[in-house]
């Protein structure tokens, strides 16, 4: 089954690509290595605000990190030219999760756009990762993560 087909499979639809709203772009390249910008998670087309440990549960996040992963595909197929097909791998992601001092599952929250990357690629999606508590976010998400993949030309 193709990327696309498997998007249809999970009834994933790609939103259009964010707009910054800050001074920074969604994504930028070097050669064809794309770096995506960071990208919180959203519930309703609005940050999903929340902390884990605090008023959040892992189950929460780990679907907020989904979310976010939706629209860190989106920019990706943008990235790559308008077509999934294109990426080669995802190499990295960071994951930012909005946590209590006490909290310590960041890694399993981030299991839930690492799961949805290998859904949708295949063996493209497997990737290195990183997943770090921070005291806040942007507008209060819950989650934020960003992104480095390999394309073709």
């Amino acid at each position: 089954m193709g990327i696309y087909e498997k998007l249809q499979a999970l009834n994933i639809e790609l939103p259009p690509v964010a707009q910054p709203v800050a001074a920074y772009v969604m994504y930028t390249s070097i050669g064809n290595t794309v770096f995506l910008s960071g990208h919180i998670a959203k519930k309703d087309g609005a940050a999903w605000v929340g902390q884990l440990g605090k008023n959040m549960t892992t189950e929460e996040g780990k679907a907020a990190a989904r979310a976010a992963g939706i629209d860190l595909l989106a920019t990706l197929q943008a990235a790559a030219g308008g077509d999934l097909r294109k990426v080669k791998r995802v190499v990295k992601v960071l994951s930012l999760v909005n946590s209590s001092p006490d909290y310590t599952e960041h890694h399993l929250v981030t299991n839930g756009v690492s799961e949805l990357l290998v859904e949708v690629l295949g063996d493209r999606g497997v990737h290195a990762r990183s997943a770090f508590g921070v005291a806040q976010l942007p507008m209060g998400a819950c989650v934020e993560i960003e992104l480095i993949a390999e394309v073709e030309d």
